[in-house]
């Protein structure tokens, strides 16, 4: 019996559970209705054992409806807004309550993502209820571990590459970047929290992008939204690939890649991105594959556009940059205010550009009267990333940066080892100025000098001792 069987057999019967509930749109009834049919094996009412228990008993393993998708924890959550806790809890939740889920946490109003959220952590809603800011981040994580098994299922292309090549998921990054969503409640990010109230909130919910995009991404899976044609199986699968996670573009071609980085991590750095360059990462450069080469990097990463620089110091932290604007030689700073610097590990914070200064992103090399390297924010030679280009491989992060907002240093010391570095464009590629290309090559042929000049850099490039390698 395929999906749309399903739903034919159910018929009178789905359209009244679904007219009970006119939050739905007529697309969403048919789909949250065939769910909640499945869920409550063709009846009127959800036991809550049907749904989100999973476990074993005598060695029989038992995986509910939302067993094998949900984590535990979140499961609790749920059974908590479903069914109510305590002396008000009830064994059966109707269509109507099963339905306010989906619809509160996909496009709630400020006021009733509020109420799910008192309700899952086993509160009425009330504005003088203050809520343990450690129970609200275990709810941040079992949202974000919930996202990341529905990824992990996923038999979509973009994810399946990034498993492949070696991205894992890790427990203790899923758990930082559930606390990561629930820091930005209070003010300092760094000052510990014990509780919030109603009114932080609020603001929270209003002003936090990735937590709503997470959540949403969690219960249209959850529910089934979008289910394909002919799809015959009873529990809910993920209708697209993960949005959050974007396409990778070149790893195909890289058949040991050293991953050191998460899916998590990708996740934290991409919703950051500004949405036009979030849906691709192109790989550019690599310190395993490509070589501890300061030239080798600067001519893999030229002309690409914005890009991402993620790197691992020698004691595990790891960190990096947004850079806006294409890398080139140049004296001058370059980039704009949608720059950030951020951190993956051991914790994962995000500093935005403060607009103080301009001093977004600086690369200079075979210079005399001016320094040498990769810079991001700060002065020259000492910024909240400086990567000198002579001797490769050492870098140093400052302990106050005035271009970023909240800036903590990045590495665990001021001066770090490299373990790991790479860049990766985000975006398409932007395509090259024919008419400008053209132009500078007129100004060449007319000036040999300048060519001569240029063509002894170029040659100069290459001559580090390690050989560059063509392009991906």
């Amino acid at each position: 019996m395929n999906y749309f069987s399903f739903l034919n057999i159910m018929g009178n019967t789905s359209k009244k559970l679904a007219a009970k509930c006119t939050l739905l749109t007529k697309e969403e009834q048919k789909y949250v209705a065939a769910t909640f049919r499945a869920a409550s094996k063709n009846s009127e009412k959800i036991r809550e054992e049907d749904l989100i228990v999973s476990g074993k008993v005598d060695a029989v393993l038992l995986e509910k409806f939302w067993g094998p998708q949900i984590d535990p924890r979140l499961a609790q959550y749920l059974s908590n807004f479903l069914f109510g806790s305590g002396q008000q809890k009830s064994p059966t939740v109707d269509f109507n309550r099963f339905a306010e889920l989906y619809v509160f946490n996909v496009r709630g109003t400020v006021d009733e993502r509020m109420t799910v959220t008192y309700n899952c952590l086993g509160k009425d809603y009330n504005e003088e209820i203050e809520l343990p800011y450690q129970l609200l981040k275990e709810f941040c994580e079992s949202i974000v571990s919930t996202y990341i098994k529905i990824v992990k299922s996923s038999s979509s292309k973009r994810v399946r590459v990034w498993i492949d090549k070696g991205f894992r998921a890790s427990a203790s990054y899923v758990q930082a970047l559930g606390e990561a969503v629930a820091a930005t409640i209070g003010g300092d990010l760094d000052s510990p929290h014990h509780h919030c109230n109603a009114q932080q909130l609020s603001k929270w919910l209003q002003t936090n992008i990735l937590l709503k995009q997470l959540a949403e991404l969690v219960f249209v899976n959850l529910y089934g939204i979008n289910k394909r044609s002919g799809d015959e199986s009873p529990t809910p699968l993920p209708p697209a690939p993960a949005s959050l996670l974007p396409a990778p573009d070149g790893l195909e071609a890289m058949p040991d890649y050293p991953a050191f980085i998460d899916l998590s991590h990708i996740v934290w750095i991409n919703s950051h991105l500004p949405q036009k360059y979030q849906h691709k990462w192109r790989f550019l450069f690599s310190s395993h594959i490509h070589g501890e080469s300061f030239s080798t990097m600067a001519g893999r990463i030229q002309d690409q556009g914005p890009s991402v620089l993620i790197i691992e110091d020698n004691s595990g932290y790891i960190f990096g940059g947004f850079a806006t604007a294409s890398w080139a030689w140049s004296p001058n700073w370059t980039g704009t205010d949608e720059a950030f610097l951020f951190t993956c590990a051991p914790r994962m914070r995000m500093y935005p550009a403060t607009s103080y200064n301009d001093h977004y992103q600086y690369m200079n090399h075979h210079t005399k009267t001016l320094p040498n390297g990769m810079l991001m924010g700060g002065q020259l030679e000492f910024g909240g990333i400086w990567i000198p280009a002579e001797p490769f491989g050492e870098g140093s992060s400052a302990e106050s940066c005035s271009t970023f907002r909240g800036y903590r240093r990045l590495s665990k010391e001021p001066h770090f080892r490299i373990r790991s570095i790479e860049v990766w464009g985000v975006g398409d590629k932007p395509a090259l100025d024919k008419d400008e290309d053209e132009r500078d090559t007129s100004i060449l042929d007319a000036n040999p000098e300048a060519k001569a000049i240029l063509d002894m850099a170029g040659r100069t490039r290459h001559s580090d001792g390690i050989r560059e390698e063509p392009p991906l």
